[in-house]
């Protein structure tokens, strides 16, 4: 008993006064230096547990954050496409002081033959794969899509807009995912290196890396794959950093479809997407999406009209701005907005065709400096010259049908537009490099058959006008001879002779090019 009260009393805490320290400090030994060491020590492990436990609380926020991006409920996309639903109140539409306003929100429009399709691969019942929809700009991809997310409030599924700037898509993606890069984090005492060092590149890695931790954890909760929707693809610039970023996008599909734990749906306007995708795809399946035909174009019209409010308007009428529009829905939406339909379809025509001259317009007697630019106009109008004569040609043939009797008078006349394989575009054009670039302006569309046709009706109409006016064989004739001449000018080599000797000149060439006397 006394050998322990004396242990007791030996280690027994006491206050000291240490040295340039506070005056009562308890110890827990005698000697100063050892308890101010002691205590350090205590310290430095109670920050170090703390930031152990601080770094384990934060990953873990973190794919709670990112698995809340996929919940149901708000997106912020999704949410967006609703708002463009509502309808202005009519007060606004007095405000306004335009008679001829008209509810811009009002896109009401046809389920397509697509939306279940589309409704299957959002929901997460069709796996095993990962898709691209390739259509023209305005055909209705991103509706369908929106659609689809509404049906179900947006469930398991996110959607992020590309964009040329990899910064900016980074940021995008970081939003869709609810995703800070580790910028809100309170651990640089513990980080020698700046998460964002490595560029954008490789903050979308890590973001990847979290999504596949969220996604693996979700499939078995949910018993079915997440979706993560990239919109616009064609949007990424078509050089290396462009077609990098597209195949580490493709390379987690691939995984994450294989595995079923995640769905990745891109969206594209343009064809190089899918060629630079095609390249190392397994499972990538293609949904081409085309304007409407006939029938349903003006079913969707009288719909629109209806749903906002606007008086039905005659069969010829819709026919004629159909003639005009064709089956595009962005167009046909412009036009069922307003209260005269024909006189919008006729303004749609000319500003299509205004822009079109502006791009590829011919310039007569040329000068040097505008060559190269000639050359991709004259060798455009090539091609869409020979869209119009197939359109005509097509025309005849259902006239010659019918005062053959094959076919009726009645009979609703379907005539799409003239299709042209790819390979004879660049016969027809002399150039197959500039397919690229008319794909990309929106002047033709390439489809995954490799079928080139015009991008849409209100351009096969406008250049249908320009290639029919007088003289316009003559003009593409002129530039083409223009073009050549300068090409000849630039292929000639001048040779001056000085202080000549009478007025002969002797010159014999060597084909093998080794001398010239």
């Amino acid at each position: 008993m006394p050998g322990n009260l004396l242990l007791r009393r030996r280690f027994q805490l006491k206050p000291v006064n240490i040295p340039g320290g506070p005056p009562a400090v308890f110890t827990i030994t005698n000697n100063p230096t050892l308890d101010a060491a002691l205590t350090t020590l205590v310290g430095l492990a109670l920050v170090f547990l703390g930031g152990i436990g601080y770094v384990a609380w934060y990953k873990k926020n973190v794919l709670n954050k990112m698995e809340d991006a996929f919940a149901a409920g708000y997106d912020p996309a999704l949410e967006l496409a609703r708002r463009s639903l509502i309808k202005p109140t009519q007060s606004a539409a007095e405000a306004s002081g335009d008679k001829e306003w008209i509810p811009s929100g009002s896109t009401e429009h046809l389920r397509r033959k697509e939306q279940d399709r589309i409704d299957d691969i959002i929901r997460g019942k069709d796996t095993g794969r990962y898709y691209i929809l390739l259509g023209c700009k305005g055909v209705g991809k991103g509706t369908m899509i929106f659609d689809a997310m509404d049906a179900i409030h947006a469930d398991g599924v996110s959607v992020c807009d590309a964009h040329p700037d990899l910064e900016v898509f980074r940021l995008r993606l970081g939003k869709a995912l609810n995703f800070e890069y580790n910028e809100d984090t309170q651990t640089s005492l513990f980080q020698r290196r700046d998460p964002r060092e490595g560029g954008p590149a490789l903050d979308i890695e890590r973001a990847l890396n979290k999504l596949e931790k969220v996604a693996l954890r979700s499939a078995q909760r949910r018993q079915k794959p997440l979706v993560l929707v990239v919109n616009n693809v064609h949007l990424f610039r078509n050089d290396d950093a462009g077609q990098a970023l597209l195949l580490q996008l493709q390379q987690r599909a691939e995984s994450w479809s294989e595995s079923g734990i995640l769905t990745m749906v891109f969206s594209s306007d343009d064809f190089w997407p899918f060629l630079a995708l095609r390249k190392t795809a397994n499972r990538m399946h293609v949904v081409s999406i085309y304007d409407l035909d006939q029938h349903e174009a003006a079913k969707a019209f009288s719909q629109m009209r209806h749903k906002i409010g606007l008086p039905t308007v005659p069969d010829d009428t819709i026919k004629e701005v159909i003639s005009f529009t064709g089956g595009r829905l962005s167009y046909l939406s412009k036009t069922a907005r307003s209260r005269d339909p024909i006189a919008t379809a006729q303004h749609c025509f000319h500003s299509e065709q205004g822009w079109l001259l502006s791009q590829i317009g011919l310039i007569p007697d040329c000068d040097d400096d505008v060559m190269d630019e000639q050359k991709w106009s004259s060798c455009s109008w090539l091609l869409l010259q020979e869209f119009v004569k197939r359109h005509i040609k097509n025309i005849e043939e259902h006239k010659r049908a019918i005062e053959a009797g094959h076919k009726s008078e009645d009979e609703p006349f379907e005539i799409s537009l003239p299709v042209i394989p790819y390979w004879e575009c660049r016969q027809i054009m002399t150039r197959p490099d500039f397919l690229e670039g008319l794909d990309r302006a929106n002047i033709i569309s390439i489809d995954i058959d490799h079928d080139v046709r015009p991008d849409s009706n209100l351009i096969l109409q406008a250049a249908m006008d320009i290639v029919q006016q007088e003289g316009f064989d003559d003009l593409l004739n002129n530039v083409r001879d223009r073009i050549d001449e300068i090409e000849s000018l630039h292929r000639t080599r001048e040779l001056t002779f000085k202080d000549m000797e009478g007025d002969v000149v002797r010159l014999t060439v060597d084909k093998a090019g080794r001398r010239i006397i």
